[in-house]
């Protein structure tokens, strides 16, 4: 099993946490957690996802535990939240990435993939309604 490491990465203007491990050269997943988790409500999935040759990222979101917590309730609009796993897959890889949203990261998984479709190769929602729904 890989060893998940922690680090921080600027994105979006904000400073978040992420745990990260898998195969560097390895297909992107970006695991998007619910409220009021964090990146650890993914533990038993990570490990999973890096064993069967993915480059699994799990973020903290931002507000949530060690990611930056701005002040301003205008700081956590969707689209706020979206554009910073946007930049996050930016970051990482080619711009594309697998996203797994589960709950309130759920809806923001929804978002990204409507406002960017082109970063998402694929999209798995949990627990989260489409959100014309």
């Amino acid at each position: 099993m890989a060893e998940i490491a922690h680090r921080f990465v600027d994105t979006n203007g904000i400073r978040m946490h992420i745990a990260e491990t898998g195969p560097a050269d390895g297909p992107l997943v970006v695991l998007c957690h619910g409220f009021p988790e964090s990146w650890y409500s993914w533990r038993h999935q990570i490990p999973a996802l890096a064993d069967a040759g993915f480059h699994v990222i799990a973020p903290n979101l931002r507000g949530y535990d060690t990611s930056s917590k701005p002040p301003s309730v205008r700081d956590y609009t969707i689209d706020r939240l979206a554009q910073d796993v946007f930049e996050l897959i930016q970051r990482k890889c080619d711009g594309v990435a697998n996203v797994v949203g589960h709950d309130w990261g759920g809806g923001i998984a929804w978002h990204l993939a409507m406002e960017h479709p082109d970063c998402i190769e694929r999209l798995a929602i949990l627990n989260a309604p489409h959100p014309l729904a």
